[in-house]
Order: structure tokens, then sequence, then C-alpha cells
């Protein structure tokens, strides 16, 4: 008998059943759209599978939903996260990873993360949702961050907005830097 799935495998691979149904189409379909091998979207929904940050992102914008929607447990009242817990996803492209600390409800439509990023590669972020906004305040280290052609460097404290629904991108200029990311969407 199989083992049951790590969360946050487990929410994972339970939200893209119950996302891909709700919108109607195959697991062939939806591989197709968002660009990624059948056979990873399969091992995703049955939980076997390690999805980055790139792939989840893919996923939700071919479902017409916020990367959260995906990851996030069901709500049973009061939730703490320590630090350092959570549902965490970390990237391909960068030593970069998220973890989701809260998921706005349909009518509230934000999402809040705290993400933590090391020097190196750049964690480039393809358009989400349309009508997307990101808002980022440094909490430490020092970030380059916003729309790929004109991205900006934030200090510990600083704040920054920007389209999320446009290519954009993270960057380390200090170890051990992290922000809390608070997504918006319509």
């Amino acid at each position: 008998m199989p083992s049951e799935p790590a969360a946050p495998l487990a929410t994972i691979a339970a939200a893209l059943r119950r996302e891909r149904e709700r919108v109607g189409i195959s697991l062939t379909e939806l591989a197709r759209r968002a660009g990624v091998a059948k056979s990873t979207l399969s091992q995703l929904e049955s939980g076997t599978g390690n999805p980055s940050v790139e792939t989840l992102w893919a996923l939700g914008v071919a479902l017409g939903v916020p990367f959260s929607r995906l990851v996030e447990p069901v709500d049973e009242g009061v939730r703490v996260i320590r630090a350092g817990d959570g549902p965490q996803v970390r990237s391909e492209q960068a030593d970069f990873s998220g973890t989701l600390l809260s998921a706005g409800a349909a009518h509230l439509r934000r999402d809040v993360y705290l993400i933590r990023l090391e020097p190196g590669a750049v964690r480039a972020g393809h358009g989400h949702t349309p009508r997307s906004i990101e808002h980022v305040v440094v909490a430490a280290g020092r970030l380059r961050v916003g729309p790929a052609a004109a991205p900006v460097e934030l200090d510990p404290g600083d704040y920054a907005t920007f389209p999320g629904d446009a290519p954009h991108r993270y960057e380390a200029l200090a170890p051990g830097t992290f922000a809390v990311l608070i997504m918006e969407h319509p």
C-alpha cells in the first residue's frame, strides 16, 4: 500500500486535481498549457513529485489561479508558522525559496510570503495572472527586484511595488537576504 504524501506535497496534489477538475481539462491538456511534462504533472497529482516555484507558477497561470491556491493548506482556525517551518517551495533558477504565510480569501485577493534568497543566480518571474501586483519589504540583506527591464535595489526596511503580470526578477545582493512578499490578485 503506498504511503500518504508528505505535506505540502499532499496539499499540492489535492489542489492540482481539484483545480484541474474545476477547469474541466485533462492531465495532458494542463501539462500542454503549462509547458510541463505530463509525467511531471502526474507525479505532482499523486503527491510524489518535487515541484519548483517555476513549475507551480506555470500550473497556476494555466489554471487561472494564484500560486497560493496550489500550496495553501485547508484553514483549520488559528495557525502559527514558526520561523523555518511552513510550506516552502524552492526555485530551479536561483537560491530562492518561498514560504506561503497566508493566502487571501477570494474577496481579499492577497497572499503573504516570506522569501529567502542568496547571491548568485537571478530568480526570473514570468507574468502571473493578469493584473497581479507584487509588494516587497526587505527584512535583511539587500535585494534587486522589480520589472525585468527596470529593477530597483532595496535595503532593509525598503518597500517596492510592481506589476506581477509582466516579467520581473528577484536577485539577492547580500548573503542572508529575506523579505516579505505580498501578492495581490484580481
